[in-house]
């Protein structure tokens, strides 16, 4: 009862009147209203500046990391997918260095890629099996130190001024495209060649470029064996018309310094190297002048021994180019020139491969 008789004596608290707004007050009430509303505005404003902070360090933590996968999935576990390739072909990365030249991680994933899809779509290789991880692995290894080797080569190719035009480009292109009698279109071609390899045309361009360059290079560099062939070709132009005797009194005097072979009949549009469009030239018997073999491995001598319409059978005398190959190799395996490579090697007993530095 005592508290009933407490509420009853309480008088009502009268509500808080608003002070009247004239002319002198205004300038008060608008500074009061503002001081209300600061306490909410300058919270969020530090707030706002923090998450600023916040975000700048997370997308610097999360480009960090996004960055380290990466290398990791180039370098680490090497992976040769479709994506990683196209990271590769817009961002430089090397795979290895020759003598200060970087090779491109692209241009080795291109010859890598390209051989993997032969043996997988063509050979119908299980790549999951025991053998057929081996046989990627010697694939590694060869598209590895071939890539390398371009890299010298266009390096020494900017040292000589060496150069690939696009009209000898396309000759080439065309002569791989003519079968027998017959000439592919440039588009039935290309096709055969993503069926093949996986390679666009623009792709496959710049392989050929770039074998072009390296076999020119080839031929620029090697004293011996343009001496060589002058050596022969002076011999034929004296009178020497037997090409397996003139190439055995050569190897008497050096073993190995020419080859002589005889394929037998073949179609007057075989594809090597251009030496039957080359013997499709000759009278019988007749011997060309020094022929660049367009395989890039050495100069020819051929001798037209018969023909008809559709076949033709000839022999050569080949003077083989040694001294790029040679220097790549020693090089590869530890020779005077400098050669580091970024990614682990598979083991193979029977490949000398460069230890990274």
């Amino acid at each position: 009862m005592k508290k009933v008789f407490n509420k009853l004596r309480r008088t009502p608290v009268e509500a808080e009147q608003p002070a009247r707004i004239t002319t002198d007050t205004i300038a008060e009430h608008r500074e009061k209203i503002l001081a209300g509303g600061r306490r909410f505005k300058y919270p969020v404003q530090y707030a706002r500046h923090k998450l600023v902070i916040n975000a700048i360090l997370i997308s610097v933590a999360a480009l960090l990391a996004l960055l380290g996968l990466g290398y990791w999935q180039l370098y680490g576990a090497q992976n040769s997918s479709d994506f990683m390739y196209r990271v590769t072909r817009v961002v430089p990365l090397p795979v290895a260095v020759i003598d200060g030249e970087q090779v491109r991680y692209s241009d080795y994933l291109l010859k890598y890629r390209g051989s993997i899809h032969y043996l997988r779509e063509i050979e119908g290789v299980n790549f999951s099996s025991e053998d057929g991880q081996r046989q990627a692995d010697f694939v590694k290894n060869q598209e590895l130190n071939d890539t390398i080797a371009d890299a010298y080569a266009k390096k020494l190719a900017r040292e000589l001024d060496i150069t690939v035009t696009e009209v000898e480009l396309e000759e080439v292109l065309r002569q791989q495209r003519i079968s027998g009698q017959s000439e592919q279109s440039e588009a039935a071609y290309y096709t055969t060649i993503r069926d093949y390899y996986g390679w666009s045309a623009d792709e496959y361009r710049e392989i050929t470029r770039t074998k072009l360059l390296r076999q020119k290079v080839s031929y620029a560099i090697d004293e011996k064996a343009s001496a060589v062939s002058t050596q022969v070709g002076d011999a034929i132009r004296g009178g020497s018309t037997d090409l397996r005797a003139l190439a055995d009194s050569l190897n008497a005097q050096t073993p190995g310094t020419v080859v002589y072979a005889a394929p037998g009949l073949l179609p007057r549009g075989n594809q090597d190297g251009g030496l039957s469009i080359a013997a499709a030239s000759l009278e019988v018997g007749q011997i060309s002048e020094a022929i660049r073999s367009s395989t890039g491995d050495g100069y020819y001598y051929v001798k037209l021994l018969d023909g008809n319409s559709s076949q033709l059978s000839y022999e050569y005398i080949r003077v083989p180019l040694s001294e790029f190959s040679a220097t790549v190799e020693s090089a590869l395996s530890g020779g005077d020139t400098q050669v580091s490579v970024f990614i682990q090697r598979p083991e193979q007993p029977q490949t000398q491969t460069a230890q990274p530095q």
